[in-house]
């Protein structure tokens, strides 16, 4: 490694932290202009100098010393070149980089398990969308085929986190820019991973989850897929909202749910016996009764609930089936009786369910705990050493003790 390339990857690894030369310097120990002069070349670094900074920028020494650059490098590039909001608050920008390190630890501990690399799910070559329509029709379509594929049925789905998880795609909650809903993240060095925004609400959460899902199926061909408010009029955004409506709330499960609450019958039903007399038939009509049929506030909040969306969500999909009509969709998303729902829900207790935010280590525990396991049983079959289980311990927010002294147990039996 020449002095140039070393200088420039450390200039370049402070930049993406968020740092400026004066806390480098401060961490080193030493005067500004000294770590001025190591990012012009002028000046060698040493092994320790190596070591703390490498821990200040949060990259493995590796990346500071490996011949080509390590393949991460085009990842976190080409995510603060394609998503600059995150360069809002450096604290953002200090989640999101963890996030991708823990994903690329994962991927790196994987191959030393000779575990397959990590396809993901099966793309849907669907060509772009010339419309609205064609791009809502779509991204139904394709929620229809993968709620098939997984054996959903018409069942409301559990955990979006970890079904991600389940398909080999990482998935985490994270702090973004209020307008960011979310991320798509594809390349070598992670797989796919999807980062949702940890300060919108859990249904919001939900829906952004199986939002960025639909672009792992129909748009894995991107490095980094933003999804904002910026650019919420893209078709292929409009679409990933689509599949998102149709893949958390199935027709046939809303169906089954209106008929489960008395609501969304016909208005009228034919009925027709036969006469045992005359051998012929009796014909009439079944009316339910006045207004019974009307879809209201609480009915919304219920199956808000059931599903694991919001309530202005579960409306939209209810309109689109046309259980509802645009007067009563209208009525419904007023602040009266949104409010009104909401009130449902706290009566019964499930309104943080659905309306309070999953951040913080909560937000991290799948992705993290997947590493963590990696991590040990790798340590088990001897594939990593103390030092780099330490490490992995302390990437994954896990102390790194008892992260050994779990190893050591799992070792020994």
């Amino acid at each position: 490694m020449n002095r140039t390339e070393m200088s420039r990857r450390l200039r370049e690894a402070r930049e993406l932290a968020s740092i400026n030369q004066g806390e480098a310097a401060e961490a080193l120990g030493l005067p500004r202009t000294a770590v001025t002069q190591i990012e012009g070349g002028n000046r060698a670094v040493s092994t320790m100098e190596l070591a703390r900074l490498a821990d200040l920028y949060r990259r493995p020494v590796s990346w500071f010393l490996a011949d080509a650059p390590d393949a991460e490098e085009d990842i976190v590039v080409a995510l603060h070149r394609i998503a600059p909001g995150l360069d809002s608050a450096p604290e953002i920008r200090i989640e999101v980089d963890r996030c991708v390190q823990i994903c690329r630890e994962g991927v790196s501990l994987e191959g030393l398990l000779g575990r397959e690399e990590r396809d993901g799910p099966p793309a849907y070559p669907e060509p772009v969308p010339r419309s609205t329509g064609d791009a809502v029709a779509q991204g139904e379509r394709v929620a229809e085929q993968e709620r098939r594929r997984l054996e959903l049925g018409s069942s409301p789905i559990a955990d979006m986190t970890e079904l991600l998880g389940d398909q080999g795609i990482w998935a985490s909650v994270v702090d973004l820019p209020n307008t960011m809903s979310g991320l798509f993240l594809h390349h070598p060095s992670i797989g796919m991973a999807v980062l949702v925004n940890a300060g919108h609400v859990r249904a919001r959460q939900r829906f952004s989850l199986a939002h960025e899902y639909a672009h792992a199926l129909m748009d894995r061909n991107r490095v980094v897929g933003v999804s904002s408010a910026d650019n919420s009029r893209e078709r292929i955004e409009q679409r990933a909202n689509a599949f998102a409506a149709a893949f958390l709330l199935p027709e046939a499960g809303l169906e089954e749910e209106l008929r489960q609450l008395g609501k969304g019958q016909p208005a009228r039903t034919d009925q027709i016996v036969f006469d045992v007399a005359t051998g012929g038939s009796i014909q009439g009509q079944l009316r339910p009764a006045p207004r019974s049929q009307t879809i209201g506030f609480q009915d919304v909040a219920f199956i808000a609930h059931r599903f694991g969306v919001s309530y202005q969500a579960a409306v939209y999909r209810l309109k689109s089936l046309r259980y509802i009509n645009q007067p009563e969709s209208l009525l419904l998303l007023s602040p009266e009786q949104e409010n009104a729902g909401k009130d449902y829900l706290r009566a019964l207790d499930l309104f943080e369910d659905l309306e309070e935010p999953v951040r913080g280590p909560r937000g991290t525990r799948e992705l993290r705990s997947r590493v963590a396991h990696l991590a040990l049983e790798a340590y088990r079959l001897g594939e990593i050493s103390r030092g780099r289980l330490l490490d992995v311990g302390k990437t994954v927010g896990v102390d790194g003790r008892k992260l050994l002294e779990l190893a050591e147990a799992a070792r020994a039996e």
